[in-house]
């Protein structure tokens, strides 16, 4: 699990996806990775997530693929199953958080509350997803909420794009930002690969700036 972590923390910045038809999960992924960017939740919002996580594992070994909107166990199971690392979910569901840590799949639930972070901490984590990261009011509330867990690290989701990315990766506390600015649903729709690749790239610049 640590070294999951570790792979999603070196990548800073991870593509969420929400894939329609499956036949798009190679050549999107294709197009991050051509952009530097080699790790991507794709989420189970739609009927086409656990096959297209199966066709990109299976083509892109290099990838890091995790699975989002994971609400249940069951969910959790078919990513795992298919070929997903991580699992990324909107909440903290103990039974969820359970079942990964017992099979020792990495997962990042989702916190916005001291509470939240609490129960998080609870079950044994310590890497955490602030979301809805700007609806819940940002890198504000995220340095506020933050202060009495130094124990703890955040991956914001939620509202992240080119134009916020550098203040939250400059956070100490975050490890990672989580954002579909690069992989619209218009820009995967349209097979406009080429654009993807170029917001990869343009993300990775902002991070490497501001980690450097």
């Amino acid at each position: 699990m640590q070294e999951i972590l570790s792979r999603i923390k070196n990548c800073g910045v991870i593509p969420v996806i929400k894939i329609d038809d499956a036949g798009d999960a190679v050549p999107l992924c294709k197009a991050l990775a051509a952009g530097g960017l080699f790790a991507a939740e794709i989420t189970f919002r739609t009927g086409a997530a656990e096959e297209s996580i199966r066709r990109a594992a299976a083509e892109l070994p290099e990838m890091l693929l995790g699975a989002g909107t994971v609400l249940n166990i069951e969910t959790a199971q078919k990513a795992a199953d298919v070929g997903a690392k991580f699992i990324v979910s909107p909440g903290t569901n103990p039974s969820v958080v359970r079942y990964c840590t017992e099979n020792n799949i990495a997962i990042i639930p989702g916190v916005c509350t001291p509470t939240d972070i609490e129960q998080g901490l609870s079950l044994g984590l310590t890497a955490l997803k602030f979301f809805p990261a700007e609806a819940a009011g940002g890198l504000k509330m995220l340095r506020a909420m933050s202060a009495p867990y130094s124990q703890v690290s955040f991956m914001p989701t939620g509202g992240i794009d080119e134009k916020n990315l550098a203040d939250y990766l400059s956070f100490k506390p975050v490890f990672a930002c989580g954002g579909s600015w690069m992989c619209t649903a218009e820009l995967i729709n349209q097979k406009n690969w080429a654009e993807i690749t170029r917001l990869s790239k343009e993300a990775v610049k902002i991070r490497d700036k501001t980690l450097c």
